[in-house]
């Protein structure tokens, strides 16, 4: 058997209910024990506002029939919707060797990565975690930590309306401008995006052996 830190399963999820996704990341994170294989989970939500454990509530600027979930992942509130990349890291640090510093670091130089391969010139700022396009957000991280394991992760945006922002002071700061893939001038989907994604991210996690799984 290979090293258990050189394994994933990749699964990718379809949409799914942001709430059947937390659960199901913390349950995962609070059964697993030193023999469970690290996993990435690869989802779309439909339209949900999250607000992170430090949260505070008049970063909800706007009212709407949107639903808003307090979750336990890090930073504030952020806007979910069909047409959003997300990716969810289960990852044992500890046998990794990664804090979540570095982690953070991985997540955001791989989606900086990914949109170089498309022209589109991007940047992380070390006092707001996410990744920015001329000063617009295109991606927000959040992790929450137990046990010496990550969950939580990133949502990239691809194609999706990102009106709803506008409803919110997004990850906590007021008039901060978000933009897409789309905008950017890059047509691919979701669907084909997150294998990219993918790959990037583990040219720095350096798993050598991938099982995928497909749920529809």
């Amino acid at each position: 058997m290979s090293r258990l830190d050189k394994q994933l399963k990749l699964r990718y999820l379809g949409r799914q209910d942001y709430l059947t996704s937390w659960r199901a990341m913390s349950d995962f994170t609070d059964q697993r024990d030193e023999n469970s294989v690290d996993e990435i989970w690869v989802v779309e939500h439909p339209a949900v506002f999250t607000q992170g454990i430090a949260g505070k509530a008049e970063h909800i600027i706007g009212q709407s029939d949107i639903p808003v979930v307090q979750s336990d992942r890090g930073g504030q509130v952020t806007f979910h919707a069909p047409g959003q990349l997300v990716v969810y890291l289960l990852i044992n640090l500890r046998r990794k060797t990664l804090n979540v510093r570095t982690l953070v670091t991985i997540m955001e130089e791989s989606i900086i990565d990914l949109l170089a391969d498309y022209n589109v010139t991007a940047a992380a700022k070390a006092d707001a975690p996410g990744v920015y396009v001329e000063g617009k957000k295109i991606a927000s991280l959040g992790l929450k930590i137990r046990k010496g394991c990550s969950f939580h992760g990133l949502a990239l945006n691809v194609d999706m309306d990102l009106s709803p922002f506008l409803q919110i002071n997004p990850c906590g700061y007021a008039g901060l401008e978000m933009t897409q893939c789309k905008a950017q001038g890059i047509t691919l989907s979701v669907a084909e995006l997150a294998p990219l994604l993918i790959e990037k991210m583990n040219n720095k996690l350096h798993y050598l052996h991938i099982e995928s799984f497909h749920h529809e």
